[in-house]
């Protein structure tokens, strides 16, 4: 399984890159479950992990939020996805929420010119319907991630059942699966046995909540844990994009 770490700075992108995750992921934590990051910083972020190499891990890959944007507002949803697409990120991610605006935002997002990651924001459960349209529109990935970081993580509001089906409709579709929502070390045993194609995390490597700094050593005991979880179940590292 892939680690992703959503970073807000470039220091908190070369921490996360030497400490060995797949993914980084540029977001403000203090805007929202999505919150965006400046256009410039996101470049400069961009350019940061570039002069570093890519690193030490050649196979890094970026993803950018746009923001939380209102489904209602199709308009500017497409303007923000062009921005941050611009900016040299390997995915774009844009929130998806349960509301009947989704199947025509999910359409016009299928539509841009940038690499797009919908995210499916689920609080109120996943809705099998968007899901199923958006596995079968032209998408790398697809992803589960909550709004409200206080009520709990991903597995608290959705069910394992529910979460399964999801994991397995997005890969029986060939895409690649992510999940994301607050998740903590506890939950490690059963991002395991969810086995999506990588997991995403803020809230479990930050010295407090999700808005303060990184911490070099929560993130070196996350990547312990995810990579000896990887080893313990014999070891096929699913190849996230």
């Amino acid at each position: 399984m892939k680690i992703l770490v959503s970073v807000r700075s470039v220091e908190e992108a070369l921490l996360a890159a030497r400490g060995g995750v797949d993914f980084i992921d540029l977001k403000e934590p203090s805007g929202g479950a999505l919150g965006g990051l400046p256009v410039a910083t996101i470049r400069s972020i961009v350019e940061a992990l570039r002069e570093h190499g890519n690193g030490v891990a050649g196979k890094l890959k970026t993803s950018a939020t746009i923001g939380d944007v209102p489904m209602t507002d199709a308009d500017r949803i497409a303007a923000c996805v062009d921005a941050v697409g611009a900016c040299g990120v390997d995915y774009v991610k844009v929130g998806i929420e349960r509301v009947p605006q989704a199947l025509a935002v999910l359409d016009m997002l299928a539509r841009t010119a940038w690499p797009v990651v919908p995210v499916f924001i689920a609080d109120r459960g996943l809705d099998a319907a968007h899901v199923a349209h958006a596995c079968a529109l032209g998408f790398p990935g697809l992803m589960a991630d909550t709004a409200d970081k206080r009520a709990g993580s991903l597995f608290d509001a959705v069910g394992a059942p529910e979460l399964k089906r999801f994991v397995a409709t997005v890969r029986g579709s060939g895409k690649m699966v992510g999940v994301a929502g607050a998740l903590r070390l506890e939950n490690c045993a059963l991002l395991s046995e969810l086995a999506p194609d990588f997991a995403g995390f803020r809230t479990a490597v930050c010295d407090g909540d999700r808005t303060t700094a990184l911490d070099p050593r929560r993130l070196q005991a996350l990547v312990a844990l995810m990579r000896g979880g990887a080893a313990m179940r014999g070891g096929a590292v699913v190849e996230a994009g």
